[in-house]
């Protein structure tokens, strides 16, 4: 679904991301950590073609991301605010975004119904805008929005940070309940390793730009995890 050739990017003298290779099937939930500065978000404005790589190239369903914007039509992401549009509430937030992805009014409102939960009666019918909501609930509109449209890639930048410990797990859920259930293809950053570790089934650890583990989730990963970040 997504490789990744011969990839860096450089600012001055300073590497900041160095992939030679890397492979990320169809239907993956991929999970990619690290302290800051190991690159993540750097990976995913590479694979989102919001800065230009200094070598190589990112292939998104065989579509190379700098070259074509064909690979917008099934690829989705949320990295932080400047993805909202702040001046609009939620409610014409989510209109906007369903026409731009052909969703009609009824089956938008099906699609907003699942996750009433989520948004804990804080956001829908408050008639705030978007920038005047907690970081939180920011958060939440976003991932939802990302949600929309059935993409086959979702691209979500540390999801769990600014929630409270009700909605991150109300969040693993949905996550988990979306790679049961679909091919979509998850790739998430996250400083929580517990996290991270629950909805991924491959892990990716990043440091100064490179890899230093990649592994298949199981039972030992988190404590894998922690020893290694424990120094």
């Amino acid at each position: 679904m997504i490789q990744v050739n011969q990839l860096s990017k450089k600012y001055t003298d300073t590497v900041v991301l160095n992939l030679e290779s890397l492979q990320i099937p169809k239907g993956q939930s991929f999970g990619l950590v690290g302290n800051n500065g190991a690159g993540k978000t750097t990976f995913f404005n590479l694979l989102l073609d919001l800065i230009e790589p200094t070598t190589g190239f990112i292939t998104n369903k065989e579509i190379q991301v700098n070259k074509s914007e064909d690979w917008k039509y099934f690829t989705s992401a949320f990295i932080d605010e400047s993805f909202l549009i702040g001046y609009l509430t939620a409610e014409e937030y989510f209109t906007f975004i369903a026409d731009l992805r052909g969703i009609n009014k009824e089956d938008l409102k099906i699609f907003m119904s699942q996750f009433a939960e989520l948004f804990n009666d804080e956001i829908i019918g408050k008639k705030k805008y978007l920038r005047d909501l907690s970081k939180g609930n920011q958060k939440k509109v976003g991932i939802v929005a990302a949600l929309m449209g059935n993409p086959e890639v979702v691209i979500l930048d540390e999801p769990f940070a600014n929630l409270d410990p009700t909605t991150q797990i109300r969040l693993k859920k949905i996550i988990q309940q979306l790679v049961e259930t679909t091919q979509t293809t998850f790739l998430i950053s996250s400083h929580y390793l517990g996290h991270v570790t629950e909805v991924c089934n491959r892990i990716l650890v990043l440091e100064k730009g490179n890899i230093v583990k990649d592994l298949e989730t199981s039972e030992e990963t988190l404590k894998e995890l922690e020893d290694y970040f424990n120094v």
